[in-house]
Parts: structure tokens; sequence; C-alpha cells
């Protein structure tokens, strides 16, 4: 769909859609800008209203200099705003990830981790487990 640059400061509060918020997406370095594509909000939202239960973003947009100081993947799509580590109260990331199946058949990166199930909307697909 569409990425979209946001302020931290001035879109913090603004609503994405019905469960989330400019700033849940935010970097962790507490950088201001932040780039979100619209088509992961309706995934995560997706996944939100499946589940009925509270998603958390522990990872979503992060700067180069934050990606690289974690290790990530040198063309991460949490660069552009395409990616998020999330958190499904009540879920396991196995059973987060086969609802993610359901929404990204055919393009998409779904991970499987021990603790949080990684998203993205990439145009192709892309399994793993870590």
């Amino acid at each position: 769909m569409a990425i979209k640059a946001y302020s931290k400061a001035k879109d913090g509060n603004k609503k994405l859609s019905t469960n989330f918020r400019v700033k849940e997406f935010a970097c962790t370095d507490g950088s201001d800008p932040i780039f979100i594509d619209s088509e992961l909000v309706t995934v995560l939202q997706n996944i939100r209203t499946h589940f009925g239960k509270s998603v958390t973003i522990t990872s979503a947009y992060r700067t180069p200099t934050k990606n690289k100081a974690i290790g990530g993947e040198k063309y991460s799509q949490h660069l552009y705003g395409k990616a998020a580590d999330i958190k499904v109260k009540g879920a396991t990331p196995k059973q987060v990830a086969a609802y993610a199946e359901k929404l990204l058949p055919k393009k998409g990166g779904i991970g499987t981790y021990s603790s949080f199930t990684h998203i993205d909307v990439r145009s192709t697909k892309a399994r793993w487990k870590g």
C-alpha cells in the first residue's frame, strides 16, 4: 500500500486503526520520525481482531543505527516501516504465524521466534523460524 512518515512528537497519539496508534510503531531509540506502511497496520489490525486480545509491538520501525546495533538484517523490512515484531496476549508465536499465513498466503515475511512473531508486508514470500 503506502508508506507514510509521521512525527512521534506531533502524531504519536494519532489512531491508524481501531487499536493501533502511531507511537506504537516508533523506533525504541527515541528518534522522532516514524515510517509506517498502511498495509502493515491493516494486517496487524486483522490479527488483533481475529484473536480478540491485545497485540504488543515490540519492534516496528527501526533507524539504520538501531538496526545495526541489535544485529538486524542489512536490508531489514523494519528499516522501511514494513515490519513489526509482535506478541499477542494468550496466543503462541506459532498460532500468530499460522493466522498471519492466511492473511499473507503469497507474500510477506513471517518469522516465528520463541517469544514473538515477525510480520512484514514485503512483496515476495519469506518464512523462517528464529
